[in-house]
């Protein structure tokens, strides 16, 4: 089910709990949110849709990836970025790296590792910051 859109950056700086098998539904409403804002946004968090959980829904090229409890485990290739957000007005700095290696859990929960490049790997870093109350 579409969400509304979180905005208030208080709830938003604060750390996102680990996920499990009974917020799979925040799964399932977190990317069907991110379908409906796919025109102007390209990459979403649970606390975006006022869900303090470790679950984001990203666009790798035309799939849409759900992860629960994504982890970076390799990063490389540091550079600064101007990035926009959904939640919050405006855009900010921040530094990301162009290649990146993430462990997470599928929405049937089995383990996945990917490396991720580029754009994808920056949408993947901005949404992991919203799940550890960085404000971006």
């Amino acid at each position: 089910m579409i969400q509304p859109i979180m905005k208030d950056p208080l709830f938003l700086a604060q750390k996102s709990e680990e996920a499990a098998a009974e917020d799979l539904p925040i799964a399932e409403d977190l990317a069907d949110t991110l379908k409906a804002h796919l025109d102007h946004c390209v990459g979403m968090a649970a606390n975006m849709i006022g869900k303090r959980k470790r679950i984001i829904a990203v666009c790798n090229g035309p799939v849409l990836l759900t992860m629960i409890n994504p982890r970076i485990t390799v990063r490389s290739g540091r550079y600064e970025a101007e990035e926009g957000c959904l939640s919050l007005q405006g855009t900010r700095k921040a530094v990301r790296y162009r290649e990146i290696t993430v462990t997470w859990q599928d929405t049937a929960l089995k383990q996945r590792t990917g490396t991720f490049r580029d754009f994808p790997a920056q949408i993947i870093q901005h949404e992991i910051d919203h799940c550890d109350g960085i404000l971006i």
